[in-house]
């Protein structure tokens, strides 16, 4: 699709949908809306329905963690319509703890979706019929993909052969090298000599190591 023809169907939509789109944006050849979270299901039955939209098909939903901002969820959902040949992306923000309406009774695919949006992000969907874990063990705490999740964890997990059962345990760092930064995880290190570390010292100063 041209520009023009994704700056008109934008512009289709705006119109019919007013105040529960706050914007759109073409890029990389895809038009974006950002829509309000309570709207969300009017918008995604509209872009189904509707004959200049028939976006019919619901490809995916995710999230996306931005920490600096006051509401720092996003809940993306990328839909195809295979009548028009094309795709749109839908976005809205939420926050900790503000629920997003499912769309599973729109589309009944959004169901494992919204669990791994649940899972790996923490975003709640108010009247999913089965909110659960997905991917990660029903008693994981936190949520992995937000930019604020340790790369160790929070518990670790492991078999007791005492207890004969597995158990969960916080997270105890016994190897080296653990200690960084936060700018790189390599270039932190500037207190342990790694093995060939003597190499690059050298290679930099123009000696023999």
């Amino acid at each position: 699709m041209t520009d023009q023809s994704l700056t008109d169907l934008g512009g289709h939509v705006a119109a019919k949908l007013g105040d529960d789109i706050l914007a759109t944006e073409i890029r990389l050849g895809e038009l974006t809306l950002t829509v309000r979270r309570d709207a969300i299901v009017a918008v995604l039955t509209f872009l189904r329905d509707d004959p200049e939209c028939l976006f019919q098909e619901l490809m995916d939903v995710c999230g996306v963690d931005w920490p600096g901002r006051e509401e720092r969820l996003e809940v993306v959902y990328n839909l195809l319509s295979l009548r028009h040949n094309r795709r749109i992306r839908v976005k809205l923000r939420t926050g900790e703890g503000a629920a997003v309406p499912s769309v599973t009774g729109l589309h009944p695919g959004a169901d494992w979706f919204e669990r791994e949006t649940w899972d790996m992000f923490g975003v709640l969907f108010s009247g999913h019929p089965d909110l659960r874990r997905i991917l990660t063990d029903y008693g994981f705490e936190g949520h992995p993909l937000r930019k604020d999740f340790p790369l160790t964890g929070y518990v670790e997990m492991r078999y007791d052969d005492g207890l004969k059962r597995v158990v969960y345990e916080p997270v105890k760092l016994t190897q080296d090298f653990r200690t960084f930064d936060f700018l790189s995880p390599w270039e932190g290190m500037t207190t342990v000599m790694l093995p060939g570390d003597e190499k690059a010292g050298a290679a930099k100063t123009g000696s023999k190591p």
